[in-house]
């Protein structure tokens, strides 16, 4: 009892040490300016005002910040579900020559910092004319998101019996049908995962974003955050309430997918 008492002690403390800095930023978008640069902190504001949200989402551009992040972002995780089925689908009901290369090397590019990809993911865009261009990060979202999907779709795939697809085959199906009737939609939980991940990898990237969009009316909603700080001053308090409004349909998306997204972590962790 003892030692129950002292793990759901320390949990409440991680968790609360987890969830302060979203409080905090909650706290401070209702604030006004001098309450947000006023040397004393008030863990519960006394008073509170939507203006830095008045101020957030009547700044200029968030539309088209918005459009071209909701573009880039589900183009690319899109893009990545697809090949991904595909990929996983062969690697895990085929046995073909450099099977297992080819899953380290999915491995490795999964390890491959964003980072050091940038020069050569510039240079290429750069020679092929597609910088200032969405489809430019819709496609470097889409290298970026694609190991991951593939490595964690294969896991899937081999934790359902190839007995399901063979007794489909048998009542007639082919082996492309008895796949698309059978396996994929037994892969629910893990498409849910995988896009939610590659969801977030693409929503809050900023540096692509910002070297390859030069044109403003082409830049994603990271950069939107950016828009509140000039040469002279920085608005915090907009900052707070834009993170807020930005972070918002991440959290609903989270909110929906839930319970398939647990299910598809654990089913991940052991299978495959």
């Amino acid at each position: 009892m003892a030692q129950r008492t002292a793990l759901s002690a320390l949990g409440l403390i991680i968790a609360l040490i987890v969830v302060f800095p979203t409080y905090w930023l909650f706290t401070t978008s209702l604030k006004t300016p001098g309450q947000v640069l006023s040397p004393k902190y008030d863990l519960i504001p006394t008073t509170a005002t939507l203006q830095n949200f008045v101020t957030a989402l009547t700044k200029v551009g968030l539309i088209t910040y918005l459009t071209n992040s909701l573009i880039v972002t589900l183009g690319a995780v899109a893009c990545s579900l697809i090949s991904g089925v595909l990929a996983a689908g062969a690697l895990g009901r085929m046995r073909f020559r450099g099977r297992k290369g080819f899953l380290l090397l999915v491995m490795v590019a999964q390890l491959a910092p964003l980072e050091a990809l940038f020069i050569p993911m510039f240079l290429l865009m750069r020679d092929v004319g597609l910088l200032n261009q969405l489809p430019s990060l819709l496609l470097v979202y889409f290298a970026f998101t694609l190991p991951f999907t593939v490595w964690m779709l294969y896991g899937f795939v081999n934790g359902i019996p190839y007995d399901l697809e063979e007794a489909a085959m048998i009542d007639g199906c082919s082996r492309a049908g008895a796949f698309r009737r059978v396996t994929l939609p037994l892969l629910g939980p893990g498409l849910v995962t995988t896009s939610v991940f590659s969801f977030i990898t693409a929503w809050n990237e900023f540096l692509y974003a910002l070297v390859f969009m030069k044109d403003q009316d082409k830049q994603t909603l990271p950069l939107w955050l950016s828009t509140f700080r000039t040469a002279f001053s920085v608005d915090w308090g907009g900052i707070m309430a834009a993170s807020v409004i930005y972070a918002l349909p991440a959290l609903v998306f989270f909110i929906i997918v839930q319970r398939k997204l647990v299910s598809g972590m654990t089913a991940g962790a052991v299978k495959g």
